[in-house]
């Protein structure tokens, strides 16, 4: 009994030792093709503003003359802090599904109050549409995502039109822009990791937030501005399909900003999904970050959302 109990045990390990070597193979193959395939265009002025040369980055997951669906990713920290290059291994995961990736910069308080975030987010959407052709942006396939205030910002960047004069100072508007006319940029999906959703509730209260009093600053009519700049003042039809993903104890942004985005999405009949990580707090790092399970689970429940809008292809097993 004890050599058969051996045998086995022998055969499990080198069974679990083939699967772990061949999964290595796999993520060794993979990021062997990236090196040779992929393209990075680091720091390219997309946007100039207060001064300042706004800049992004943009990795391609393959030849530019291949058309593919494309990520833009904003950053977190409050709109107060954070940088571009902090979020640079974000968009990996939808590189791996052949999707291209624009890693975006925009400006912070102190030194540009509200709106100047919203206003940079939308320039670079403005700007992913001018270069299109360029870098093989496929304009129907068009994901934004982030996290936290980067949360905040891809809601807006998606859910707002040009009707809601927040793209007026971008540099280039469209093929048209010599004409004043501002072209109506769509996304295909919007990807929130437990992002602002009311500001006027982080303005007064028990839930204020010393990063968003920082961003508002002194404006006398920050209260009326902080509306305009909440994603739930442009919950209506014709809103993206929106997954969003929070910890339900999350103790920055609180988690009922998700279930309030959820249900005013649900009774617009907005495509949406809430996938809520249970005693997950503000997710991504430390000290409030979310286990290994817990992360690839969200990233699956992502995949699937896009998967099933039409964004990008079902996974085919065994190829």
């Amino acid at each position: 009994m004890g050599k058969t109990l051996a045998a086995v045990l022998l055969i499990l390990l080198a069974t679990i030792t083939a699967s772990a070597q061949e999964r290595l193979d796999q993520a060794a193959e993979w990021a062997t093709n990236a090196f040779n395939e992929f393209h990075v265009s680091p720091n390219i002025v997309y946007q100039r503003a207060n001064g300042v040369s706004l800049k992004l980055d943009v990795i391609t997951a393959g030849p530019a003359s291949t058309t593919r669906p494309t990520l833009i990713y904003f950053h977190g920290g409050g709109l107060v802090e954070g940088a571009k290059e902090g979020a640079m291994l974000y968009p990996l995961p939808y590189l791996a599904r052949g999707m291209n990736a624009v890693n975006v910069e925009y400006r912070l308080a102190p030194d540009s109050l509200a709106p100047a975030a919203v206003e940079d987010s939308r320039c670079a959407l403005h700007w992913v549409y001018d270069n299109a052709e360029k870098y093989g942006f496929n304009t129907s396939k068009i994901v934004v995502a982030g996290h936290s205030a980067g949360g905040y910002l891809a809601l807006m960047t998606g859910m707002l039109a040009p009707g809601d004069n927040l793209d007026n100072s971008c540099a280039r508007l469209s093929a048209d822009w010599r004409e004043g006319s501002i072209r109506d940029v769509k996304v295909a999906a919007i990807v929130n990791f437990f992002g602002i959703t009311d500001y006027v509730d982080l303005l007064q209260g028990p839930n204020t937030r010393n990063f968003a009093v920082r961003w508002f600053g002194d404006l006398p009519s920050r209260m009326e501005l902080a509306r305009q700049l909440s994603p739930l003042s442009y919950v209506r039809k014709g809103n993206p399909p929106i997954i969003t993903i929070a910890g339900d104890k999350d103790p920055i942004v609180p988690y009922q900003h998700q279930v309030r985005l959820h249900e005013a999405l649900a009774r617009q009949g907005i495509p949406n999904q809430l996938v809520t990580i249970a005693g997950g707090g503000h997710g991504l790092t430390p000290p409030f970050e979310w286990n290994r399970e817990q992360k690839l689970h969200a990233q699956e429940e992502i995949f699937e959302f896009l998967e099933k809008h039409g964004i990008i292809p079902p996974v085919t097993v065994g190829k």
